[in-house]
């Protein structure tokens, strides 16, 4: 007999029980109706129990495949985050290093400011000494025109007025 046999037999034996007075309800022979159901499972075809099987897999598949979908969602938030941070620390990085490299080049223009004035004010004091020490040279040097002459034999008055004034006096 087929599972559709089975169901008409349950069918007739609903239909067929006596009723409960004052209800809706009916008595069924209970053993009677047991054995129906069992030989209506047993009689059930192969393809139905495997369904039944295949349903089960699927939804232990499609909870795994959730599981694992909302894993790598996660995952994925995770590295996001992970690059994200990441980009912000060497953009920070680039940040930080443009302003000490900023720092470093104002200070160096400082520096050689500073040392352009310095070696400006040295050359200065210098170009002030060599001009006083080519004045004394200068007199030192007349002094020892003045006394190499003397050695020569000029007179004082010579010394005093040149050579070439005392000639156009006499």
């Amino acid at each position: 007999m087929d599972i559709g046999a089975r169901l008409q037999q349950i069918e007739e034996l609903v239909r067929a029980a006596q009723r409960v007075p004052l209800s809706s309800s009916v008595l069924v022979n209970q053993q009677e109706f047991l054995e129906i159901l069992e030989a209506a499972q047993n009689e059930l075809p192969e393809e139905i129990k495997q369904a039944r099987w295949v349903v089960k897999d699927r939804e232990e598949l499609l909870s795994k495949a959730r599981r694992d979908g909302e894993g790598l969602v996660t995952q994925a938030q995770e590295e996001a985050a992970r690059l994200v941070s990441r980009e912000e620390v060497v953009r920070s990085a680039e940040e930080e290093a443009e302003r000490v490299l900023g720092e470093a080049r104002e200070q160096a223009r400082q520096m050689r400011l500073e040392a352009e004035d310095y070696v400006d004010a040295k050359l200065a004091q210098f170009e002030i000494a060599i001009e006083r020490t080519m004045g004394e040279l200068q007199k030192a040097i007349g002094q020892v025109r003045r006394g190499r002459d003397k050695l020569r034999g000029g007179t004082v008055a010579e010394e005093e007025f040149g050579p070439g004034e005392l000639g156009e006096q006499k």
